[in-house]
C-alpha cells in the first residue's frame, strides 16, 4: 500500500522553490518531488483529452492523479440526468491512462442523502471508469449508518474533510479500501497553514491506515495563501518518521535523487 500526499493543483510558491528542481515546467518540477496531485480545475471547466494526455506524459510512471467531477454534474444537475456530461468527463480524463487513480465527487452543502439517486449515479460511474471514486458530502444526513453502508456496497470511500461541520466528517468513512483526506485549511478555510504540530496527528493517522492495508491520500487545498505545498512537504517528512517506527519504508535511490536534496521522499503508489 502507499501514502499519496499532495496538493490541489501544482503551483510552487516562492518559499517552497528550493525543495524542487529548477528546470522544467511547473508540473514536471512538482512531480519530481511529490507523488500525486488533485486536479480541481476540472470542476470549473472541461479540459481536452489531449491536455490530460500531455499532463500524464509530464510526470513519472508512478505519479498518480485525482480528478474532480465537474460542477455541472454535482452542483447544477445534482446527479440527475448526468449521463452525457459524465461520459464526456470520463472520456477526457481518460487521457491520463493508468495514472488516473481517483475520481472525486464533491457534493453541495445542501445535497442531502438520497439513497436511490446516489446509488444510481455511483453504479453508472463505476461502470465507466477503473478509477476509484471517493465522495465528499457536506450535509449532515450523510453521516449515518445507512449512508455508510450504501457507500461500502459501491466500494466508494467518504472523504475526511477539515474543517468538518460535525466531528464524524473529519474521519474517513464509507468503503475503507482507500482513505482520502482533504485539508482545506482551518481556522480560515483555504488560507490557514496547519503547521508541524497539527500535522503530526495526520502523520500518525496515515501510518495507521497504511498498516491496515489501505491506500491513503492526503490532499492540501489551503492554496489561497500558498500554504498547501509547505504543509504537504512537512507531512511527508513527518509521515516518514511516524511510519518508520512501525513499518520501515523502502526508498529507491532514483526517488531520493529526484527530490533534489529537499529532505522529502516519494512513496510508491
Amino acid at each position: 500500500m502507499s501514502s499519496l500526499i499532495g496538493t490541489a493543483g501544482w503551483a510552487i510558491p516562492a518559499n517552497d522553490r528550493p525543495s524542487f528542481p529548477a528546470e522544467g515546467t511547473a508540473l514536471e518540477r512538482y512531480a519530481a518531488v511529490m507523488p500525486c496531485l488533485e486536479v480541481n480545475s476540472s470542476f470549473h471547466r472541461p479540459h481536452r483529452r489531449g491536455t490530460w494526455e500531455r499532463w500524464a506524459a509530464s510526470v513519472p510512471d508512478d505519479f498518480r492523479f485525482s480528478a474532480k467531477i465537474p460542477k455541472e454534474i454535482s452542483h447544477v444537475r445534482r446527479l440527475v440526468d448526468a449521463t452525457d456530461p459524465l461520459d464526456r468527463f470520463l472520456d477526457e480524463v481518460g487521457g491520463l491512462g493508468g495514472k488516473l487513480s481517483v475520481i472525486l465527487l464533491q457534493l453541495p452543502p445542501s445535497f442531502a442523502f438520497d439513497a436511490s439517486l446516489i446509488s444510481s449515479f455511483l453504479r453508472a460511474a463505476s461502470l465507466r471508469t477503473d478509477a476509484r471514486i471517493v465522495c465528499e458530502p457536506r450535509h449532515a444526513s450523510w453521516l449515518t449508518q445507512e449512508a455508510d453502508t450504501l457507500l461500502v456496497d459501491h466500494e466508494v470511500a467518504r472523504v475526511a474533510a477539515d474543517p468538518a461541520k460535525v466531528p464524524e466528517a473529519a474521519q474517513p468513512g464509507g468503503w475503507r479500501g482507500i482513505s482520502y483526506r482533504r485539508l482545506h485549511g482551518s481556522p480560515v478555510m483555504y488560507r490557514s497553514a496547519y503547521g508541524e504540530e497539527r500535522l503530526r496527528s495526520y502523520a500518525s493517522e496515515i501510518a495507521a491506515d497504511l498498516a491496515a492495508g489501505r491506500q491513503t491520500w492526503c490532499i492540501f487545498d489551503n492554496t489561497a495563501s500558498s500554504a498547501a505545498l509547505g504543509d504537504a512537504l512537512i507531512l511527508m517528512r513527518l509521515f516518514d518518521c511516524a511510519s518508520s517506527a512501525t513499518h520501515p519504508v523502502q526508498r529507491e535511490s532514483t526517488l531520493t535523487e529526484r527530490a533534489q536534496g529537499s529532505g522529502v521522499h516519494r512513496h510508491d503508489p
